[in-house]
């Protein structure tokens, strides 16, 4: 008689799974990209162009510390079966980093502790994701991996759709010193910082069904071991070269996803620059324009994930690539807002596409047991090069005297990631041991 847990259960862990990336949405959604980031930059701080110097020196620096710890508190949650703890403890610590911002009024005095929370809420999201994504193999088998990753992250993309349209129409829109429609005062940045407050909420909310439904790992067999952090840093270099030896091309899509995964940041870091300084698009379309490309990257993701299902990963992501690199260049040689939005949302396409293929392409790769150290592994290798598309951006801006030039840098940059990619020997079928089925 077969031990696998009745499909009604397992199809209530993947949606429980999936919301954890419809909750956590609100932090880089709300808080990273369109809105707090925003307020931080233009209202606390008293020189916007300083103010955005500082939040990038500051994101900096918590990419490097987050790429620091992140493979080795990944092989420690492996090794304890502790997996979603992991989870549970890093969403809380970026839950309260965001409510802490309740507390950053619109004046230059509140600047650094605004800059610290970001900062840390940086950190603890991106460690949150490293046990999370490993979670992905207890719900999926090689069958259906690909359409479950590209559900959770469709879910994600709509998910930061209804929390960031909720804080716009409920606290942001309109004119004046009230705002919205609960009609927020606008004093002291409080509608924003009642934004901040209701991401915050959003995320507690909807990653609770996570830890109830989905269970946790088993630890494994040496995992009673505790390891100190010079100690994990040991076993975590003779992992990779024990790795390496066994299948090298683990080790090469570490690197290819790297750079194209980088490109990817930039089209989100720098997209909402370029559609108002070239494009011509009204600052306040901006968000709109975002929740529209949420949508057609919600419909990429899932659209993706079917497809890899069939295909494999590494031909979705192939496509993906050189759909954007095709979009870039097109935007290169285009203007207006018409443009900006015909093939701006044409790229955004092919971005959920690439983001879930790639983590289901890890899963297949990574060994049995080590599904946190190896997406630790994937958030370090991403945070290693994340200087080059904002210098290939500046590089290209500064050469050509046009902030339209910085595309060719993002174009460069996704066209190096497929090019390595191609290198990279696709993931076998039955990577995955797990015996659900949907």
């Amino acid at each position: 008689m077969s031990d696998a847990p009745p499909t009604s259960t397992v199809r209530v862990q993947v949606f429980a799974w999936s919301l954890w990336d419809w909750a956590s949405q609100s932090y880089d959604t709300v808080i990273l990209t369109f809105v707090f980031s925003v307020y931080l930059t233009t209202a606390v701080s008293a020189d916007e162009t300083a103010g955005a110097a500082q939040l990038g020196w500051t994101l900096t620096a918590a990419g490097a510390l987050m790429a620091l710890t992140a493979p080795v508190i990944g092989q420690r949650a492996d090794a304890t079966g502790r997996r979603k703890l992991s989870t549970g403890i890093w969403s809380l610590l970026t839950i309260l980093s965001m409510a802490g911002l309740f507390f950053v009024e619109n004046d230059q005095a509140f600047l650094v502790l605004g800059l610290v929370l970001l900062g840390l809420g940086s950190i603890f999201s991106n460690l949150a994701a490293v046990s999370y994504n490993a979670m992905l193999t207890q719900i999926s088998t090689p069958a259906n991996v690909g359409r479950i990753s590209g559900f959770g992250w469709a879910m994600g993309y709509v998910g930061g759709i209804v929390v960031l349209m909720f804080g716009y129409i409920g606290f942001i829109a309109g004119e004046g010193d009230v705002r919205g429609l609960f009609g927020v005062p606008t004093a002291d940045g409080f509608n924003i910082r009642l934004v901040a407050l209701v991401a915050a909420a959003w995320f507690l909310v909807f990653a609770i069904p996570l830890f109830l439904a989905v269970p946790e790992t088993p630890p494994q067999p040496d995992g009673q071991q505790r390891l100190g952090v010079g100690g994990s840093y040991r076993k975590l270099f003779l992992d990779l070269r024990d790795l390496y030896r066994a299948n090298p091309h683990t080790v090469y899509f570490l690197g290819a996803s790297a750079l194209y995964r980088d490109g990817l940041a930039a089209i989100f870091t720098f997209g909402a620059v370029l559609a108002v300084q070239v494009y011509g698009i009204a600052a306040d379309d901006v968000l709109i324009f975002g929740a529209v490309a949420s949508v057609v990257s919600a419909i990429g993701a899932f659209g993706g994930g079917l497809l890899e299902d069939r295909a494999g990963p590494k031909l979705v992501i192939m496509a993906s690539l050189v759909g954007m690199v095709v979009a870039g260049i097109v935007l290169l040689g285009v203007s207006g807002p018409g443009m900006f939005w015909v093939f701006g949302l044409f790229l955004t396409l092919f971005v959920g596409s690439a983001q879930s293929s790639s983590r289901t392409f890890l899963a297949r790769l990574t060994p049995a047991g080590h599904e946190s150290q190896m997406f630790g592994l994937y958030a370090t290798t991403g945070r290693a090069v994340s200087f080059l598309s904002p210098m290939m951006v500046a590089i290209f801006t500064s050469l050509f005297g046009a902030v339209r030039a910085g595309i060719a840098g993002i174009v460069i940059v996704l066209a190096l990631g497929a090019i390595t990619l191609v290198l990279v020997q696709p993931p076998a079928r039955a990577a995955l041991t797990t015996s659900k089925e949907l």
